[in-house]
């Protein structure tokens, strides 16, 4: 009855103080903690192919082999560490490709199933499940995780530590998808894209909420593409400076797009050719988060499965997620991509290759034609 009364109490004391704190004392570049919420703490540690090097863990859990000071031992890792950087060879064959504001990261002499284990692990050891992981396609997909660096550090968390840990939650959830294609000379093309939703008051009391989207962050597609490079054989010092290289390139226009009606049926209008095209699209698809199935780079094609958006706005986005209604089953559709004399022209049919008479045609193409701009 006792330890009841007293754990009572220290709710009675904490929760009102954490009420009161702020979020201002964080940052979002130097504090990443992400937490999915169905964590498997299950999966198994898969080890880095030897062919890549084996990144540097977090010294702040090292412990000495044998009896020093502090002040000894801090010095023995700054000269342990300026020693392997003098000794770690220039990794010369992976760096960051920028077209406008988008990156990704290309590796020259890596096939997609020789690092696949490699990026599967690099995701589970950032403190997220996976949703997808689909080898076949080249996609890999996070579940939903918040970020824990963004619950406030104030007095009492610093003394209780994690004791209390679980009363403490962000009103943001993220996700990423991660996208290996094979390069056009060869090596593998890899794209982060990270989607987000925020828990917001509604109702004229505001006695509930609902999750919506919010804007892509694409600060963070930039740090977990850098962490990528370290895990895959960079150091920070040389993964910075390929990103801030990038930062400082003159950046390409934005490509002009257009809806319009081509023979009676919708088509998306790129002022790109077809190579600069397919790689847009597939950012664009990967922004809008449909489910591509499967694609065909020499053809033009990404097959996809979508789903109408006819839902009660009401509900929210983690309603509809875990709502006990029957669920409407994704239809399948092609998204064809093709040359044109002044560009590319984007077509949707459906799942046996005929064109797409209904209006979700036009809504895909105007949610793709949303992201190009």
């Amino acid at each position: 009855m006792t330890v009841f009364v007293s754990r009572v109490f220290l709710l009675g004391v904490v929760l009102p103080l954490v009420a009161c704190s702020s979020l201002s004392s964080v940052t979002q570049s130097d504090k990443i903690d992400y937490q999915s919420a169905s964590k498997d703490k299950g999966v198994a540690k898969l080890e880095v192919p030897p062919d890549l090097t084996t990144p540097r863990g977090e010294r702040r859990y090292t412990v000495p082999s044998t009896t020093t000071t502090a002040s000894g031992y801090n010095q023995s890792t700054s000269v342990a560490d300026a020693s392997n950087e003098a000794v770690l060879p220039q990794v010369t064959d992976m760096h960051i490709e920028r077209d406008g504001e988008r990156r990704w990261l290309v590796l020259d002499n890596k096939q997609p199933e020789q690092i696949w284990s490699t990026l599967r692990q690099f995701w589970q050891d950032s403190g997220f499940s996976l949703a997808m992981d689909q080898p076949e396609t080249g996609i890999m997909e996070t579940e939903w995780a918040e970020n824990r660096a963004k619950i406030p550090q104030d007095i009492i968390r610093r003394t209780l530590g994690r004791v209390l840990d679980s009363l403490y939650s962000t009103s943001e959830r993220d996700k990423f998808r991660l996208r290996v294609e094979r390069g056009v000379k060869g090596g593998s093309e890899i794209y982060i894209t990270h989607r987000g939703m925020q828990e917001q008051m509604v109702g004229t009391q505001k006695d509930r909420t609902v999750w919506e989207n919010r804007p892509s962050d694409p600060e963070l597609e930039i740090e977990f593409l850098s962490r990528l490079m370290v895990r895959l054989g960079m150091t920070e010092a040389q993964a910075k400076a390929n990103i801030a290289n990038k930062n400082q390139a003159t950046s390409s226009a934005a490509p002009v797009s257009r809806v319009t009606l081509i023979d009676q049926r919708p088509t998306l209008s790129i002022s790109e050719p077809p190579d600069r095209a397919w790689r847009l699209l597939g950012i664009a698809l990967d922004h809008v988060h449909f489910t591509v199935e499967d694609r065909d780079r020499s053809k033009g094609m990404y097959f996809v499965r979508y789903v109408e958006n006819k839902v009660e706005e009401e509900k929210g986005f983690f309603g509809r997620l875990f709502s006990s209604d029957k669920k409407i089953v994704p239809k399948r559709y092609q998204v064809v991509l093709t040359a044109k004399e002044s560009g590319s022209a984007v077509v949707v049919l459906d799942e046996h290759g005929k064109a797409e008479a209904s209006d979700v045609a036009e809504q895909i193409l105007k949610l793709l034609d949303e992201q190009l701009r």
